[in-house]
């Protein structure tokens, strides 16, 4: 389950008994910090806590501004500020993160269709295409036409949605520039200037999440299984032999079904990742020839050592001379990364861990030998601005 739907269902179960709820969401960082932009946590008027901000840091501190702003009734946003690591360790948070991190915090009502939590809902189900959440969180100046708080949802297909008013002046500009994050991939933070002051805006860009297929439902698939689904991947099992695939063995599966090798080629290219797990030598041929036309699947990886890629290879080739450049870039054989791993539980986190790098476009490897940050730094064009900056202790 992703932490999105974490959150969706912990709002469904306070929305049914009737606790008033508070979102807060990351929408700006300077510098070092645990979590980016799009980072959220709910929290109920008596101070129950779903998701996470930071990593533990700033949730005791949010929390009881988070019930001001139920009582309140209006949103606010928060400004963490631990550049100073002297006067941070001394008289604020001790994050030592030497960053600046800006929350925004929103009463939700249960009764309008566009509160925020809403508006992620309808992207979420169903979702099988990126989107972009543009989010007002800083107003200064008159005549802006916008409120903190207000929304645009803008959907791979175009649709936009959501509480920004499209009479607003600035409603073309925040568009075009939700666009251009789709696009790029890329989140942002946007500055408009308006009259004597400045709207600020978070592009958060919404990433569905990862669809495995798994060729194979022997027992080493399903710790593989699990730790996937633990991470929100929605994955599929597939297999020809009856008896091993059965939804049963893989409760965290999304599907289970028998594919006898005879029907392989008739299977739909539905995922980005697949696994070849089979331990069957012509099942594994099959999997391969079917995707070897290029498709979405980005990352192909074969479970085995490379002399089997290599006889796999050849026997392809009798079929497709140039089956070699169409897998280039996408099989991973042997697959994993290289962590020593050999109980089936270290082969699944080898494997998981190396689709997490291909997924991000990251090297691996140790993290104290990479000279660039942990994280990208957001685009921006302008300043992240630090009024009001708050000394949180950790209240947890």
């Amino acid at each position: 389950m992703t932490e999105l739907q974490r959150l969706l269902c912990a709002y469904d179960d306070h929305r049914a008994a009737g606790r008033a709820c508070a979102l807060a969401s990351v929408v700006d960082v300077a510098g070092s910090a645990y979590r980016r932009p799009g980072a959220r946590m709910l929290v109920t008027d008596e101070g129950v806590l779903t998701g996470a901000i930071s990593g533990g840091c700033l949730e005791g501190d949010a929390r009881q501004r988070a019930r001001r702003t139920i009582q309140q009734g209006r949103p606010t946003v928060v400004t963490y500020d631990s550049t100073d690591p002297d006067d941070d360790l001394q008289f604020g948070a001790a994050l030592g993160c030497q960053g600046i991190v800006q929350i925004l915090l929103e009463p939700l009502d249960f009764q309008n269709p566009n509160n925020p939590v809403e508006l992620l809902r309808r992207w979420a189900e169903g979702v099988e295409k990126p989107a972009v959440v543009a989010t007002v969180f800083g107003v200064a100046g008159a005549a802006a036409g916008v409120e903190v708080g207000q929304r645009l949802l803008l959907t791979s297909g175009g649709a936009a949605q959501g509480t920004l008013p499209a009479q607003a002046a600035l409603y073309q500009s925040i568009l075009t520039d939700a666009h251009a994050a789709l696009a790029a991939a890329q989140p942002a933070t946007r500055h408009y200037p308006v009259a004597a002051g400045t709207v600020r805006v978070s592009l958060e860009l919404l990433r569905p999440p990862v669809r495995l297929t798994v060729y194979g439902a022997g027992n080493d698939v399903q710790p593989l299984v699990r730790l996937a689904a633990g991470l929100g991947w929605r994955v599929h099992v597939v297999d020809g032999r009856p008896a091993q695939a059965q939804p049963a063995r893989f409760p965290e599966a999304e599907v289970v079904r028998v594919l006898p090798l005879a029907q392989v080629g008739e299977e739909p290219h539905d995922g980005s990742f697949a696994l070849l797990m089979t331990h069957n030598y012509y099942y594994d041929l099959a999997v391969l020839r079917h995707l070897l036309p290029p498709t979405t699947t980005r990352y192909i990886g074969l479970l085995g050592p490379r002399k089997k890629y290599e006889r796999l290879l050849d026997d392809l080739r009798q079929h497709e001379p140039d089956a070699a450049t169409l897998l280039q870039g996408r099989i991973h054989s042997p697959i994993g990364l290289n962590l020593g791993a050999e109980t089936p539980e270290e082969i699944a986190l080898s494997i998981v861990a190396e689709i997490q790098a291909v997924l991000t476009g990251r090297p691996a490897g140790f993290l104290r030998d990479s000279p660039h940050p942990i994280h990208p730094p957001l685009r921006a064009d302008g300043p992240l601005v630090t009024e009001g900056r708050v000394d949180a202790v950790c209240g947890l």
